[in-house]
């Protein structure tokens, strides 16, 4: 018995649309189908297999650090996403190098929720 992978993540938004928009554009996911639920939100594809849920109607506040409760995907080029994450007007952190040599900025989306934007060691 054991876990077979993160399926996905969900966070409470308080603007789907506005999200829409965000995670679409900015963040470049694909917006995927979703099932008939009694409340809003919108599903998004994060590579190959793991997915990114939107619940809207957020009442309570966001708690959300760059070093804790934040959620992080691994890029292709952090130069160019930080080109793209700019040409949004993005807020994003500066690039860090972790110990291990791994790449790293965060981003924030419109309901403060910090997405870390990772490339692994050479």
């Amino acid at each position: 018995m054991k876990a077979v992978e993160l399926n996905h993540i969900a966070i409470h938004v308080a603007d789907v649309a506005k999200s829409v928009v965000f995670y679409r554009d900015t963040m470049n996911l694909p917006e995927l189908d979703r099932p008939a639920f009694d409340f809003p939100g919108a599903w998004f594809k994060i590579g190959e297999r793991q997915e990114l849920h939107l619940i809207g109607d957020r009442s309570l506040p966001v708690h959300s650090h760059h070093r804790g409760g934040h959620f992080a995907m691994e890029v292709d080029s952090l130069d160019e996403w930080e080109a793209h994450l700019d040409k949004h007007h993005a807020t994003r952190l500066s690039r860090k190098i972790r110990p291990d040599g791994a790449l790293q900025t965060f981003v924030q989306d419109p309901d403060g929720h910090w997405i870390e934007l990772c490339m692994p060691p050479k």
